[in-house]
């Protein structure tokens, strides 16, 4: 028999899959469909340099949508981001009202054209790799990612690094 927490843990689960998908597909409206409206998204890391925690991008819901819609006027190098997600933790809260959940993921590059100066086309390379921390709001089990905080292991980014992670 399942459970209401075993539910609610298998469409967060879920939830993180299908973002990372559409992700990959460069379908950012419907990414941010998932999110709900107080939805904060940020990317951080650590530099053993300066023993500090580093914020490298910060928006909600309307900064977010601000710089998807500037995406094609960056410049990029056309590569294809696939990223690869494994979800380590889900915990329910007692209310059922919310989760947060741990994830790993590891972003690859394929370059399409050939035009960086260190990949041929068709090349893939690991581009990023690091871990989500994310928390949703639970309505009826279905979750809206309320809060995604993206910390990078890697800290040497390329051209395309300006897409949501």
């Amino acid at each position: 028999m399942v459970t209401e927490p075993e539910r609610a843990k298998a469409a967060v689960e879920a939830l993180i899959y299908r973002a990372a998908l559409l992700l990959d597909a460069e379908k950012f409206a419907d990414w941010l469909a998932l999110c709900a409206p107080d939805f904060t998204y940020r990317i951080e890391t650590y530099s053993p340099e300066i023993r500090k925690r580093m914020t490298w991008l910060q928006h909600d819901v309307k900064g977010l949508r601000t710089m998807i819609e500037m995406l094609p006027r960056h410049n990029t190098d056309h590569g294809q981001l696939s990223r690869h997600v494994s979800v380590y933790t889900v915990e329910i809260a007692e209310d059922g009202s919310a989760a947060a959940a741990v994830s790993s993921f590891l972003c690859h590059r394929t370059m399409l054209d050939g035009i960086n100066a260190h990949l041929d086309a068709g090349e893939t390379q690991l581009f990023l790799a690091g871990k989500y921390y994310d928390r949703f709001r639970l309505d009826d089990a279905r979750p809206l990612f309320i809060d995604r905080t993206v910390f990078l292991d890697t800290r040497r980014l390329d051209k395309g690094s300006h897409y949501p992670i």
